[in-house]
């Protein structure tokens, strides 16, 4: 199946979702899901006038559009809807036509590929082979040099409701560095609170203080047992802001965050431990007031936004949150079965929902450890033995690996 649309002239070629429902599709035609770029199939080739053509395959047919703009001149192709990770940017950089380039999320169901030019070139022909077999298609480009007059005539968007003014924020590479089961998992662990903020208090002890401790235990079994590459958010009783603590996670490229703390409720009794993972609504009224407490800066994780707005933000953190997201809760899910074996003294809802902003770094599976209830005297004898220690930090530990080795091969089959 060809979808074909060649450009008259230096024109913008277009095709969009109208194009492609005025011919009949089967339900093998049918566009879903995010598509993908297949690398060792995209071939980009330099014509000795400064143009070029490409063959850039994807995993599925899209609807698409290719312009160009002026001022500066640009190549602008747009896709409902693509994920960069695995794009060759070498290849089109190393066109002398191209400048620069920039790939990334758009708006929700388009993504954005940006060739900045040093020269002006015009689009000759694009069309889309789907293959029948495989569902895999190819965009074929070619783009050849034109006088600058031709080019300003023929540059701009085609009117289609996707801004053409709007700019994309550049994702080199993956979003998310997800292990492949072949190098060291790097954790980091965050012990909560520190500094002039004591966290909990209870018969002259301090959260802070205790936290770190259990972090300093939990690292070495983690480093003893091997695998493991472990880095705290502070290592003495300093204070650490909220975002700084996701800053250093995301510095030595974390594949975990586990934030460990050890509160008290104002209200009642309760003990056990809990695992939290990120919501946008807390669990139940308890969460939310935990979160309330934890939550005491604003902050705006994922990649560099400082040059783009709350829009384009909310779009990469949600592109980043759909992967991150399900490897928290298997996280989490692993964690209370590991300590359900081999300890056992659970809260009642092992696993909870919060807002807390120390987990809403987009591209990191997060969890937030809540050791238990500084308040319930068991709790905190608990905390206090070195045997319960060695058991806690063993179960985590075993908790990871079995997370590591599922997580590898999910990576595995979602790259087939």
């Amino acid at each position: 199946m060809i979808t074909k649309l060649r450009a008259n002239g230096f024109i913008a070629a277009f095709l969009g979702l109208a194009l492609l429902a005025s011919q009949p599709l089967t339900a093998q035609d049918r566009f879903t899901g995010q598509a993908r770029v297949i690398p060792d199939s995209t071939i980009v080739t330099e014509a000795t006038d400064g143009g070029f053509s490409m063959a850039l395959t994807l995993s599925q047919g899209v609807p698409f559009q290719v312009y160009t703009l002026a001022d500066p001149m640009r190549l602008v192709l747009d896709f409902n809807e693509v994920t960069w990770r695995d794009l060759d940017r070498t290849k089109l950089r190393n066109l002398s036509g191209v400048s620069d380039l920039r790939a990334g999320a758009l708006r929700p169901g388009w993504s954005r590929l940006v060739l900045e030019l040093n020269k002006p070139l015009g689009v000759r022909s694009a069309f889309m082979r789907i293959d029948d077999a495989s569902q895999q298609a190819t965009l074929n480009l070619n783009v050849i040099s034109v006088p600058e007059e031709a080019f300003l005539a023929g540059a701009g968007a085609p009117d289609t409701g996707v801004a053409a003014d709007e700019d994309v924020v550049d994702v080199p590479g993956e979003i998310i560095r997800r292990q492949q089961g072949d190098r060291a998992l790097t954790v980091v662990l965050d012990p909560g609170h520190g500094g002039v903020d004591p966290g909990a208090q209870r018969q002259g002890l301090n959260e802070a203080d205790l936290m770190l401790d259990f972090a300093r235990a939990l690292r070495e079994e983690l480093v003893r047992a091997g695998g493991f590459n472990v880095v705290l958010t502070r290592n003495d009783n300093s204070f650490i802001s909220l975002e700084r603590r996701v800053t250093i996670a995301r510095a030595a490229r974390a594949d975990l965050f586990i934030s460990l703390h050890a509160d008290t409720v104002s209200e009642g009794q309760a003990t056990g431990t809990t695992i939290y993972t990120l919501s946008d609504e807390a669990s139940d009224r308890a969460s939310a007031l935990l979160a309330e407490r934890h939550d005491r800066e604003d902050l705006l994780a994922g990649v560099d936004l400082r040059r783009h707005d709350d829009q384009i933000a909310m779009v990469l953190m949600d592109m980043a949150r759909r992967e991150t997201a399900p490897r928290s809760t298997h996280l989490a899910q692993q964690l209370v079965a590991s300590i359900r074996q081999d300890i056992g003294n659970l809260y009642k809802r092992p696993h909870l929902e919060a807002g807390f902003s120390v987990l809403k770094a987009p591209d990191i599976p997060s969890v937030l450890i809540e050791l238990g209830f500084m308040n319930n005297p068991n709790d905190l004898n608990r905390i206090l033995s070195s045997e319960w220690e060695q058991s806690m930090t063993r179960a985590i530990r075993r908790a990871l690996q079995e997370w590591a080795l599922q997580d590898a091969a999910e990576a595995q089959l979602i790259r087939q």
